[in-house]
């Protein structure tokens, strides 16, 4: 193998698809044991915008995890400000933690909002049958990607802006996290 793919890259790429797999499996099968069990498309409409949303939210958490400066939270680490020695081990690994956001939550999301938007565009066309399924798929698969787009694009801004306070709030996070569990993340 060449110098850009070597054995610890692509473990840690296989790593990342089956972990990928089974979250998205997780997360799929919930969405849809959901979307089924509740037949009110109101009700479905919320865990569509709620799975967006959580795509949106962990993109801005991995964009901040790039843009944050690694010395203010040495010096609150340095201080032993709770959370602050997390947030250096966030800002460390951020390019571990962009990809997990960014990427792998970030098509998670992107893949389970448009199962759930197909469900939804399945349901209104068998409630109303003089509803088109090609041009309501067409809007629905647009609405989908304005919001995500526009909501990324929003949160990135806001991520870059605030990108310490949210990566030291995200380690407070963390620690509490590791505090009750006794499991320490990022290595």
């Amino acid at each position: 193998m060449n110098s850009f793919i070597d054995k610890d890259n692509l473990i840690a790429g296989l790593l990342v698809g089956f972990v990928t797999f089974l979250i998205a499996l997780l997360m799929s099968l919930g969405s849809e044991a959901l979307v089924r069990a509740v037949d009110n498309v109101l009700i479905a409409i919320i865990l569509l915008l709620f799975v967006i949303f959580l795509g949106i939210f962990f993109d801005i958490l991995g964009t901040a995890a790039t843009a944050a400066q690694l010395a203010p939270h040495n010096a609150r680490a340095a201080k032993k400000i709770f959370g602050a020695k997390q947030a250096v081990r966030i800002k460390s690994n951020a390019h571990k933690v962009a990809n997990y956001f960014n990427d792998v939550i970030g098509d998670i999301s992107g893949t389970l909002s448009g199962a759930i938007g197909a469900g939804i565009v399945v349901s209104l066309v068998n409630q109303f049958t003089v509803l088109d399924i090609i041009l309501l798929g067409g809007v629905m698969t647009s609405f989908i990607a304005a919001v995500t787009v526009g909501g990324k694009a929003i949160g990135k801004s806001f991520a870059i802006q605030n990108a310490n306070n949210i990566i030291f709030k995200l380690g407070v996070v963390l620690a509490f996290w590791e505090k009750y569990t006794h499991i320490e993340l990022l290595k």
